[in-house]
């Protein structure tokens, strides 16, 4: 049998699991390098996922606690797309991928990791980032570190702001 090692995962199993929802309490933190918050809008907010599938992987949620779609008012719905749109150019500046999977899971059985509190999966995909190792051996290789893909896109989202303000 072969074996892939990871000794960097054994932070993430053996960390403490988070008590409440850390799309409320992150951002309350005040913590934004440490809680992976990218961006803060004035109803939404976009935070890297800490168990990405792919590098680059990104999540938009509301400030407000709603785990329904059709609960979110019409500036909430408005800033996810918005901000949707500027994830999509920061990364697309900051990594070059060659596509995108863009979605919400609603509920669990669409695979919904936190079903109590709606957000938007942006993922960066690349041609060949689908290979054997999810299909046979149920492992994903992210090859980059999530705090390493921060700094860049945290880079990319100040150069797309510049542009804005000129």
């Amino acid at each position: 049998m072969e074996k892939l090692f990871a000794p960097w995962r054994i932070r993430y199993i053996e960390a403490p699991k988070h008590e409440g929802c850390i799309f409320c309490d992150f951002p309350r933190e005040k913590r934004d390098e440490e809680r992976l918050i990218l961006y803060r809008g004035d109803e939404c907010f976009v935070m890297m996922n800490n168990y990405p599938y792919n590098p680059g992987h990104v999540m938009i949620s509301p400030y407000r606690h709603e785990g329904n779609l059709e609960s979110l008012n019409d500036e909430e719905l408005s800033e996810i797309m918005s901000l949707s749109v500027m994830m999509v150019k920061a990364i697309k500046k900051a990594m070059n991928p060659d596509g995108f999977n863009i979605g919400f899971n609603i509920g669990k059985v669409a695979g919904a990791g936190i079903e109590e509190h709606i957000h938007l999966h942006v993922v960066p995909r690349w041609n060949g980032d689908t290979n054997f190792m999810p299909v046979l051996a149920d492992v994903r290789v992210i090859p980059e570190a999530v705090q390493e893909t921060y700094k860049k896109l945290k880079k990319a989202i100040e150069w797309l702001s510049s542009l804005d303000s000129k």
